[in-house]
């Protein structure tokens, strides 16, 4: 049995895990990470990665086809096939590229990576299953990083076809017939990238409306979309189990009336869990917030010297909120006085179209006692997203009507994503609607729109 000594034990190496491990190396901190699969954790391996790289291939299959047919832009082209397994393929070498360069990082910042299943003993032990047997690891300090999992549906285990997000990331072909349980944003992305590229998709949601996180605004140009490309949604239906002959998914509506819904595939995606078995949580004395380890704002765990980050320690389940956190450890862990007091933590949706939110959105903000402005710009109205036929959405600007601060900002639209950034920096430094509206933005661009949601709110947008 050999044994490891060190100053931070990090336990997993997903995006919070690996970030806190490569900042503590460049601090100089003997530092050693220890994870069970591969660098980068469900993020690079098997989540946001690897789904998005599937969107891409999804809609330029799509894109493809619409030039098949009659359009506006007078391209013309041969109907367009799709080969699953090459375009998996491409998918796993982006994969292959980026864990590679997690493992270059922690390497080049001398952080020892222990692959194989750790298990704490105590508050500075941990033990490690390797394939070339086990390894003690003990540390003055332990940052737990143990991120989350699907959750699956009692009495529709995984396994054949019915499968998690994971499985639907590594499919060798289009299903013909593609069951979606959940109208969260998992479910809502693949489901909208299998139905891009051929298969009949069908939505199973128990409650009334799709993406229940999101305000209603937000998500009705995503509904639209979902009708257009032929996605059925079926709301306030519940998922019971197999039909008996295997090949289906026996639903129940609110009425109480069933039916079977005739499937190739079973994607479930009702949520994740935070990771809490396996690796010996039993084994400490931590104290608890529900399902998820409590932390206080420089993410201490109850016990001295033991961390903790990410998904295990609750929502919002963000690889940036945990890479945050991580980097944020490893410097006061080396003596830094650092809190986590993030005024902006920005979430997107990668549906079609996109959504990007950050701060209060305005019933959130109504909800704290705030009287506001709200200023909204829409897309069909924006000279760029006229010019890339993307004029479906809007931004969408909350600001105190006291002070004008600045208070959360929403969008959706094609390409929104890239927006988060404008957004959360304006929150972060404080910024008022004058701050927003005096900034000049690009032209033609679709940040444009940010800038005349701002003046919208102040009385005098221009371009509406």
């Amino acid at each position: 049995m050999e044994t490891l000594t060190c100053n931070v034990l990090v336990l997993g190496a997903g995006p919070g895990g690996y970030v806190a491990a490569i900042r503590a190396g460049q601090l100089g901190l003997d530092t050693v990470i220890v994870e069970g699969e591969a660098h980068g954790g469900t993020c690079l391996n098997v989540g946001c990665i690897p789904s998005k790289a599937l969107i891409h291939a999804a809609e330029e299959f799509e894109k493809a086809t619409h030039f098949a047919g009659d359009n506006v832009l007078g391209i013309s082209a041969a109907k367009p096939k799709l080969d699953l397994s090459k375009t998996i393929a491409w998918k796993d070498g982006i994969v292959d590229r980026l864990t590679g360069g997690v493992g270059g990082l922690l390497k080049k910042n001398k952080v020892r990576s222990v692959m194989g299943w750790g298990r704490m003993v105590d508050g500075k032990t941990c033990e490690v299953t390797t394939k070339d047997g086990t390894v003690t690891i003990k540390a003055k300090n332990i940052i737990l990083a143990t991120g989350s999992t699907a959750v699956e549906i009692p009495g529709l285990p995984y396994g054949g076809d019915v499968i998690s997000s994971t499985e639907a990331l590594a499919l060798d072909k289009v299903p013909e017939k593609l069951v979606v349980i959940g109208g969260g944003y998992i479910g809502l992305e693949l489901g909208t990238a299998y139905a891009k590229m051929g298969a009949k998709v069908t939505v199973v949601e128990a409650m009334d409306r799709i993406l229940p996180q999101y305000d209603k605004e937000l998500t009705k140009p995503v509904a639209a979309s979902l009708k257009a490309l032929g996605i059925e949604v079926m709301l306030h239906t519940k998922a019971k189990g197999l039909s008996d002959d295997s090949k289906g998914l026996m639903v129940e509506a609110n009425d109480g009336s069933t039916q079977v819904l005739p499937a190739n595939k079973i994607l479930v995606t009702v949520g994740r869990r935070a990771k809490t078995d396996g690796w010996g949580l039993d084994e400490l004395d931590l104290s608890m917030n529900g399902p998820f380890i409590w932390i206080n704002d420089q993410c201490k765990t109850s016990m001295t010297g033991v961390y903790a980050i990410g998904d295990v320690t609750g929502e919002p389940m963000l690889a940036h909120r945990a890479m945050a956190q991580g980097e944020m450890v490893a410097e006061i862990i080396a003596g830094e006085n650092r809190t986590f007091d993030k005024v902006s933590i920005p979430a997107v949706c990668f549906t079609d179209p996109e959504i990007v939110t950050t701060g209060l959105s305005p019933d959130e903000a109504k909800e704290q006692g705030f009287d506001t402005k709200v200023g909204t710009f829409p897309f069909a109205a924006n000279g760029r997203a006229m010019t890339m036929e993307a004029e479906t959405g809007f931004v969408r600007i909350v600001a105190r009507k006291d002070n004008d601060l600045v208070l959360g900002i929403q969008a959706v639209g094609k390409g929104v994503a890239e927006l988060s950034a404008a957004f959360s920096l304006a929150l972060e430094m404080g910024a008022t609607l004058a701050d927003v509206a005096g900034t000049i933005h690009a032209h033609p661009t679709q940040s444009e729109g940010f800038q005349e949601s701002a003046l919208k709110a102040l009385g005098h947008a221009l371009h509406i």
